[in-house]
C-alpha cells in the first residue's frame, strides 16, 4: 500500500493538500427524492406511514406505534443482564462525561445600569429533544452516553431516543446506556421516517424541538431536510485525525493512532505531520508491519491508500499553520510541549496533549465530548456540549427614565428608516415619561 506524501515547502502544497480534504457527501438526487417522499409521507400520515416504512426497511412487524416503544422494563432488564465489566465501563464514561459537562452549563444573568434600565440573558433549556442511534447489530453505547448526558445536565425535561430494530435485533449495551443516560423514551424505528417522526410529530411520538446522533446517508440528508422545523446537532462528514509528532513517539503507537481513524469507514481521513522526514518513513513500515494484524484490515487499507498522508513540514510553527487550515475533528499533539503547541492552534474539535493521550480515550471515557465537527467545519463550529440544548433569551426592561432617555433616540433612527409605527411607539413613552416628572 502507497500512501500519498507531502511537503509543505512544494509550492503546490496548499494545493494538493485541499484536494486531499476534499469530500463530498454521497447523497444524491435519487437518495434526496426517497427521502423527501418518505418525510412527506410521515408528516401526511403519521404513525400509519412509520409503520409501513418500518416493515419495508427494518423487516419489523408490529401492530401499531405504540407496540415499537421499548418499555422501561425491558430496558432496565439489558441494563441488568450485561456484563458486569461492560456495565461498569458504561457508568464509569457517564460519571465523567457528566461531570466535564456540568461545567458547560450556561447561567441567566442581568444587570441594571445608573438610570433603572435593566439588561440581561435568560437561559432556558430545550423542552424536548430525539437522538438518533444506529441499531442492529453495531453497538454504539458511546453515542447515548455523548448525546444524551449533556442536554440531561442542560435541563432537557424529556429525552427521545430511537434506535432501528432490523428483523428485530436490538443491542443491549445501546439499551443498558439509555437507562444510564436518563432516556425518557425508546422507540424501535430508524432510517428517514424516525427523523420525520421526530421532526412532525405523530399521533404516538410528540414532536422534538431539536435531532441529534449520527446516522446513514439517509437519515443525514433527513436531518439536513428537516432542519428549521426542529433544530439539529450537525451533518458529520468521516471521521478525521491528525496528528503532529515530533520524531520522538514510538512508530507504532502513532501508526495505530492513524488506524484507529481509518477503520471507521473507507471515507474515514489520518495524516501525519512531522519534521522529520526519516521518521515518516519508520511510521510508514510501522503502517505495513501492523496492518495485517487489524480486523478490519481491508477498510483501513482502502482509507489510507484514498485518504491517508505523511507531511513533513518545516518545524513545528509550520505545522501549526497546516493544523489551522485542516482544522481537523481530532488532533493529537505528540510532541514534547504539547501546550505550548496547543496556545498556536485556533480551529480543532478536540485537542489530544502528549504522547500518553490516545485519541480513543476521547472517543470514550474521558469527559469531553466525541461529537465533534469535521470536514473543516471547526473553523466555524464546536463539539456538541450543554449549550446545544440550552436556549437564550434577551432581557430588556425601561424605568421611565431610560423610556425618555433611549426612546428619543430609539424614535429618530426609526424615522431614519422610514419606520413611523416604530417611532411613534417611543414616542407614546418619552411623553409619558416627562409627564411623570
Amino acid at each position: 500500500m502507497k500512501i500519498r506524501r507531502l511537503d509543505s515547502v512544494a509550492p503546490d502544497f496548499y494545493t494538493e493538500l485541499d484536494r486531499l480534504l476534499a469530500w463530498e457527501s454521497t447523497s444524491d438526487a435519487e437518495i434526496n427524492q426517497c427521502v423527501r417522499a418518505i418525510l412527506g409521507d410521515v408528516r401526511a400520515r403519521g404513525d400509519e406511514a412509520v409503520l409501513e416504512y418500518t416493515r419495508r426497511f427494518d423487516r419489523l412487524e408490529a401492530a401499531s406505534v405504540s407496540a415499537l416503544e421499548i418499555p422501561r422494563a425491558r430496558l432496565e432488564a439489558a441494563l441488568a443482564g450485561i456484563p458486569a465489566e461492560q456495565r461498569r465501563g458504561i457508568e464509569l464514561a457517564a460519571k465523567r462525561v457528566r461531570s466535564y459537562h456540568q461545567h458547560q452549563k450556561a447561567e441567566s444573568w442581568s444587570y441594571v445600569e445608573d438610570d433603572g434600565t435593566l439588561l440581561g440573558q435568560q437561559v432556558t433549556p430545550l423542552d424536548r429533544v430525539g437522538l438518533y442511534v444506529p441499531g442492529g447489530k453495531a453497538a454504539y453505547p458511546s453515542t447515548v452516553i455523548m448525546n444524551a448526558i449533556p442536554a440531561k445536565v442542560a435541563g432537557v425535561a424529556e429525552l427521545i431516543m430511537v434506535v432501528p430494530a432490523p428483523d428485530g435485533v436490538m443491542n443491549e449495551l445501546v439499551l443498558a446506556a439509555a437507562v444510564i443516560a436518563q432516556v425518557d423514551r425508546v422507540f424501535a424505528i430508524g432510517g428517514a421516517q424516525a427523523v420525520a417522526a421526530l421532526a412532525y410529530g405523530t399521533a404516538t411520538i410528540p414532536q422534538v424541538d431539536k435531532i441529534v446522533g449520527p446516522g446513514n446517508i439517509y437519515v443525514a440528508t433527513a436531518k439536513g431536510m428537516v432542519y428549521g422545523t426542529v433544530g439539529i446537532d450537525m451533518i458529520a462528514g468521516p471521521s478525521e485525525i491528525l496528528v503532529v509528532c515530533d520524531g520522538e513517539t514510538p512508530p507504532d503507537w502513532v501508526a495505530m493512532d492513524l488506524f484507529s481513524q481509518a477503520e471507521h469507514d473507507e471515507d474515514a481521513q489520518s495524516i501525519l505531520l512531522c519534521p522529520d522526514a526519516a521518521y515518516l518513513d519508520r511510521v510508514e513500515e510501522s503502517i505495513a508491519r501492523l496492518l495485517p494484524e487489524m480486523e478490519r484490515r481491508q477498510i483501513i487499507e482502502s482509507s489510507m491508500a484514498r485518504r491517508a498522508a505523511l507531511i513533513r513540514v518545516r518545524d513545528l510553527d509550520d505545522a501549526a499553520a497546516v493544523i489551522n487550515h485542516i482544522a481537523p475533528e481530532h488532533l493529537e499533539l505528540s510532541v514534547a510541549d504539547p501546550q505550548a503547541l496547543a496556545r498556536k492552534v485556533r480551529h480543532a474539535g478536540a485537542i489530544f496533549l502528549g504522547r500518553y493521550t490516545a485519541e480513543a480515550i476521547g472517543d470514550y471515557v474521558a469527559g469531553p465530548n466525541h461529537v465533534l465537527p469535521t470536514s473543516r467545519t471547526a473553523r466555524f463550529s464546536s463539539p456538541l456540549g450543554v449549550y446545544d440544548f440550552q436556549k437564550r433569551s434577551s432581557l430588556i426592561m425601561c424605568s421611565p427614565q431610560s423610556a425618555a432617555t433611549l426612546g428619543v433616540t430609539a424614535a429618530a433612527l426609526a424615522r431614519c428608516e422610514g419606520l413611523t409605527a416604530h417611532a411613534r411607539s417611543a414616542d407614546y413613552r418619552v411623553e409619558a415619561a416627562k409627564n411623570k416628572q
